[in-house]
């Protein structure tokens, strides 16, 4: 491995179910990576800052946190690629894995969940008194899987959910949420109606990184998930709090460090590009829209052409064309 710079009812019933429902999640229409051969698939380690570390290899990015308390990481990748994940992470630290944070709930971002959240345990208390024996307590054999509440909810809401073993057990469903790890204040802050209607930015105020998740990335114009809350003006305002966090150094590079949903580590000003692209793009089609052009003639303007190049896509799962289908619904609906 190479380091590079730049509720113990609900696990039984898991036991019974989780292989069954693992291989129906992983076959889901969000995740077009499941199909590839994950034998294939290396995991890279990519130091950014201090403890903080990136984690490359197929499906969202995963950011982990380093230190005598124990490990965190932000997001799993698909489950295929659990062992090789863990074994990574044991490169890095053989302290237990205490924290798993979901940026949002697509099976690229959690469908490690169940396979590693067992492998670790956190620090919930539990001797068996007063208020502390609570869910937390009895789980105190795995990692502690935090996400805003909205995650679960459309866990929940699912016809086939992914296992047990990897749903969120500590959730908010405030503005923000913080606690203290290996040194570090950890500043959770939802985002509502983004890329999701359950997405966070993970801030690691110390190290002055942030592990965005798939509100921001650098591959591909953002995807949209309409069906669960997102909106592009949900994407936009998102990248204006993303702004607000963000410091640049000197000429405008460096500085904090973020950690896109997909793509390379970056800075403010990658960040600043990216909203400001979108932007664009909402205006050109806004302004078609007040022409009274129908969705043909917009998609004949090319709104995104001069982005397409870096951005677009003609097949996969996201193309361009699904992306300006979707803002030019959004915007005609207001």
């Amino acid at each position: 491995m190479k380091i590079l710079n730049v509720i113990s009812p609900l696990r039984e019933l898991a036991r019974r179910a989780g292989l069954a429902l693992l291989s129906v999640y992983l076959l889901g229409p969000l995740n077009g990576l499941a199909q590839q051969n994950f034998d294939d698939v290396e995991i890279e380690i990519f130091h950014v800052r201090g403890n903080i570390y990136m984690l490359v290899g197929a499906g969202g990015n995963i950011t982990v946190q380093v230190g005598d308390q124990g490990v965190l990481m932000v997001d799993t990748m698909y489950a295929p690629l659990a062992d090789k994940i863990y074994a990574a992470i044991r490169t890095l630290s053989d302290r237990p894995l205490t924290y798993i944070i979901n940026t949002h709930g697509h099976p690229d971002h959690i469908g490690g969940n169940a396979i590693l959240a067992p492998r670790g345990s956190n620090i919930a208390g539990g001797n068996g008194g007063g208020n502390t024996r609570d869910v937390f307590s009895m789980m105190a054999g795995q990692a502690l899987v935090v996400s805003h509440e909205n995650v679960l909810n459309t866990i929940l809401s699912m016809d086939e959910p992914p296992p047990v073993e990897g749903w969120p057990t500590n959730t908010y469903f405030v503005e923000k949420r913080d606690f203290f790890f290996n040194g570090d204040a950890i500043l959770l802050s939802h985002q509502p109606n983004a890329h999701t209607d359950g997405d966070s930015f993970v801030f690691f105020r110390r190290a002055d990184v942030v592990s965005a998740g798939d509100i921001f990335n650098t591959t591909s114009y953002p995807y949209i998930d309409v069906a669960n809350g997102g909106s592009l003006q949900g994407i936009i305002d998102a990248l204006n709090n993303l702004l607000d966090i963000t410091v640049p150094a000197d000429r405008q590079e460096g500085g904090t460090m973020v950690i896109p949903g997909h793509g390379r580590v970056s800075d403010e000003a990658d960040v600043l590009d990216y909203r400001d692209m979108l932007t664009i793009i909402r205006d050109r089609i806004a302004y078609r829209i007040d022409q009274g052009d129908s969705l043909e003639q917009v998609k004949a303007s090319q709104p995104t052409y001069d982005y397409d190049p870096r951005y677009g896509s003609d097949s996969g799962f996201w193309t361009t064309e699904q992306f300006v289908e979707t803002i030019y619904h959004e915007l005609s609906s207001r």
